[in-house]
């Protein structure tokens, strides 16, 4: 074997363990994506408020060159030379470059100013938490609406109960600027809770997909548990969903197995802060036949799907059937001796 050869061969067994990893990691990939991407996308639209910070500079004079911030009232106070605050708040750097180089005009002949945010701190976070993947701080540089919020938190979890609970707790800053085309007002909400449905948002209802405000809180919340036991494939806790039945509760535990009593299933359930304390007989059969209404289930439900006697026809019939199948494969093993 030749040096080129052999280079060659080193060469496809190292791009070969590359490739290797990588298909055996490939849900590492989105770890490299910054949290902060969602929000650089349509900042041009920015408009100052206070907290922010302008780096404004006039060319050819580089003493009047300067780095200022948004006092809280709104306004630019400390440029050299300009004795009257210049207007800043819910205006974006074109406007306040315009102003700023009306008011330097009086002192030079044409001036050439450029304005340019360096720091955004007039608009707190908005904060994502409960059923959600990773619980997230968003800056809120933009207008940004409830489903990008969900989707840089990493998606909801299994234990979403359904339902989406936001609260504000600072009021719209630049509304009317910010307010698209047609939309009326907005009256003070501050404090005020907004309930949506995670359905909603998924099917892409705008109703269900609010633009979420500078300091939002927004809690994807959690079901509270119920529990599914007795003769089902699998037995199990799960989050108490909105609009959860027994019926989809019974399928979501795998169904009933062979040997299920289920014209007998009992729910326990809460009453008077006991856990279990009330307790009510429910036919499967005749829900399942749509002879009979099925159950809305609530939080802490106990529901216990009976298991048929040893003595009954299903059982009986049921240890019959196991009899043969294993007397089935027997038979020939007897017949080959």
């Amino acid at each position: 074997m030749n040096k080129k050869t052999l280079v060659i061969l080193c060469l496809v067994f190292v791009f070969g363990a590359v490739f290797t990893v990588l298909a055996q990691n490939p849900a590492e990939a989105p770890r490299n994506v910054p949290a902060s991407a969602i929000d650089d996308q349509g900042i041009g639209r920015y408009l100052v408020g206070p907290g922010d910070v302008l780096d404004v500079r006039v060319f050819g004079q580089a003493d009047l060159n300067s780095t200022v911030e948004v006092d809280s009232d709104g306004n630019i106070s400390s440029l050299p030379f300009i004795e009257t605050p210049i207007r800043a708040k819910c205006r974006n750097e074109k406007d306040i470059q315009a102003s700023i180089t009306e008011a330097y005009a009086k002192y030079l002949l044409k001036p050439r100013v450029s304005v340019r945010i360096t720091e955004r701190r007039s608009r707190p976070p908005a904060v994502i938490f409960g059923a959600v993947r990773t619980a997230q701080r968003v800056d809120m540089r933009r207008r940004v609406r409830l489903h990008e919020l969900l989707a840089i938190s990493g998606g909801i979890t299994q234990n979403a109960s359904g339902t989406i609970q936001v609260m504000h707790t600072e009021p719209e800053m630049c509304a009317e600027q910010e307010r698209p085309a047609g939309q009326p007002p907005t009256s003070p909400d501050v404090g005020q809770l907004e309930v949506y449905q995670v359905t909603d948002v998924k099917t892409g209802q705008e109703k269900g997909d609010p633009v979420i405000r500078p300091g939002d809180i927004v809690i994807v919340t959690e079901g509270e548990p119920l529990y599914i036991t007795g003769a089902v494939v699998q037995p199990r806790e799960m989050p108490l969903k909105d609009g959860l039945t027994l019926a989809r509760a019974i399928m979501m535990s795998g169904g009933t197995t062979k040997l299920a009593k289920s014209n007998d299933v009992h729910i326990y359930r809460v009453k008077e802060g006991k856990i279990g304390s009330e307790e009510l007989k429910v036919n499967y059969d005749a829900i399942k036949k749509g002879q009979e209404k099925d159950i809305l289930l609530k939080a802490y439900d106990i529901v216990d799907v009976r298991q048929s006697g040893s003595f009954s026809p299903k059982a009986l019939g049921e240890f019959f059937l196991n009899s043969v199948k294993q007397t089935a494969g027997y038979l020939p093993t007897m017949i080959i001796y």
